[in-house]
């Protein structure tokens, strides 16, 4: 295999080139057509897991603030027998010193009353409060679940139409890879990742690198045409190769492609 590679010219080091970007793009636009839909299930997943996190801390308040009432409950039952307590006292009491202390006891007592079921509204309305806020939520947690349930079910589909394809054309191109020089194909793939549209190696369309308007000078067009060396355009950065050879691949690896695919319907 490495003697293979050695003994490369450079047109043939093109021809791989732009083969490999063909079926790179091919893979590329299997994933164009998956759209953003990972990305809307996962900021589906993130937003019902923040949602479930914070229904559950707020059930979990809600827990308190009811602690909170059964407490306050219980100490008015405890000061009301206190109060029951004391004005039984205040029937056998043996001066008025005595009954005005059970009496100021009895004050106080009714004042915990008071507070406490000051309190107790309050808890209440804030559990009133909480319980709209929670509902709210419960219904935007089903919302967001049956938009996940969708999104999901949607790429699926989409996965099961197109994976088997995806997966011959991964094939295809590691194989292909496997016939371009180490070096090479680093720079192919540094390029590549730096490009928005995936596209390291291109034809000169109009004079002019693919998808720019730049005109490439008549003599470097020359050079490109002659396949002796592998050339870098200087504005867009790219690999460039000539129409005509851009032309005859495209047409060999659709061919191919193809061929390949359909053994998949079979």
């Amino acid at each position: 295999m490495a003697t293979t590679k050695k003994t490369l010219t450079a047109e043939d080091r093109l021809r791989a080139l732009y083969d490999l970007q063909l079926i790179d793009s091919r893979i590329d636009r299997i994933r164009v057509i998956r759209g953003e839909l990972p990305l809307e299930v996962e900021d589906l997943e993130n937003d019902i897991a923040g949602i479930s996190t914070r229904l559950a801390n707020m059930e979990e308040e809600n827990d308190t603030v009811t602690q909170r009432i059964s407490a306050y409950q219980n100490q008015v039952k405890e000061s009301q027998a206190l109060i029951d307590k004391y004005t039984e006292q205040q029937n056998n009491v043996r001066n008025n010193r005595e009954f005005e202390s059970l009496n100021k006891e009895m004050e106080y007592q009714t004042l915990e009353i008071e507070l406490c079921e000051k309190r107790i509204r309050e808890c209440k309305a804030q559990q009133s409060q909480k319980s709209e806020i929670l509902e709210a939520m419960r219904i935007k947690s089903k919302q967001r679940q049956a938009d996940l349930d969708s999104k999901q079910s949607e790429l699926e589909e989409i996965i099961a139409e197109t994976q088997a394809e995806e997966e011959v054309l991964q094939m295809q191109s590691d194989k292909m890879s496997k016939t371009i020089d180490d070096r090479l194909l680093r720079t192919y793939s540094r390029i590549r990742s730096a490009a928005k549209n995936g596209l390291a190696v291109v034809p000169i369309e109009r004079e002019a690198s693919a998808g720019t308007f730049i005109k490439i000078p008549p003599q470097r067009q020359i050079d490109i045409a002659l396949r002796k060396q592998i050339i870098v355009d200087e504005h867009s950065g790219r690999i460039l190769v000539d129409k005509a050879l851009a032309e005859e691949e495209r047409e060999r690896m659709d061919t191919l492609m193809n061929k390949e695919l359909k053994k998949l319907k079979k």
